[in-house]
């Protein structure tokens, strides 16, 4: 089974129920448990639109790096990858070279896996010379929004015809590890998607 199907995503979480009452009083979907930067990400960045050119680039590269993974082990590590990939500038990140690479690979503060870090690389390089936004052509793949907000984490999907979509046109101008699940992840991640569940006090939001 490959990465794609077996990658740890919020909306696959295995909880016992599809929303967690903190002990603060808040309703949040189930997948967030009570660790304290998950509940921070659901609160402050799960669902909300993101147009910020460099930090789509980010979190393209982190969703990447997150398959096979918990996305609670990126978000621990996200200062040092922001520290190691000097904060997703997408022009000092192009020019990273073998020497860089060999260092990251000795670097326990992030993910060492050369593939991944080696298409971190090759997407800044894509990105760089792509003759066109990336929050555009992120976003021109936005689905339409959901008429009635879901009710149960079982009801969110790992792919849909528009992560689909947007996977395939980002592998067609060179992109790597954007797979639909990951891209699935990354619309939910930027608000492209609103997943939060009916009950959800981020439900309120919108």
């Amino acid at each position: 089974m490959s990465a794609e199907t077996t990658r740890a995503r919020p909306a696959e979480a295995t909880t016992p129920a599809s929303l967690n009452l903190g002990d603060d009083g808040l309703s949040r979907c189930g997948w967030v448990g009570t660790d304290p930067e998950y509940r921070r990400y659901h609160d402050e960045e799960w669902g909300r639109p993101l147009r910020d050119e460099r930090l789509l680039f980010e979190k393209l590269c982190l969703e990447g790096f997150q398959a096979g993974l918990s996305w609670i082990t990126i978000l621990r590590r996200r200062p040092a990858f922001r520290a190691a990939f000097h904060g997703f500038d997408v022009d000092r990140v192009a020019v990273m070279d073998e020497a860089e690479v060999a260092r990251l690979l000795t670097d326990a503060s992030i993910i060492r896996h050369r593939g991944k870090i080696e298409a971190t690389i090759r997407n800044a390089r894509v990105t760089r010379d792509l003759g066109e936004s990336l929050t555009g052509l992120i976003w021109s793949h936005a689905p339409e929004p959901r008429r009635a907000r879901l009710r149960e984490l079982g009801e969110i999907p790992a792919i849909t015809p528009e992560s689909t979509a947007l996977s395939r046109a980002l592998r067609t101008r060179g992109y790597t590890f954007v797979g639909p699940t990951t891209m699935y992840a990354l619309m939910q991640s930027a608000g492209l998607v609103d997943d939060h569940l009916s009950g959800c006090h981020r439900a309120a939001d919108g």
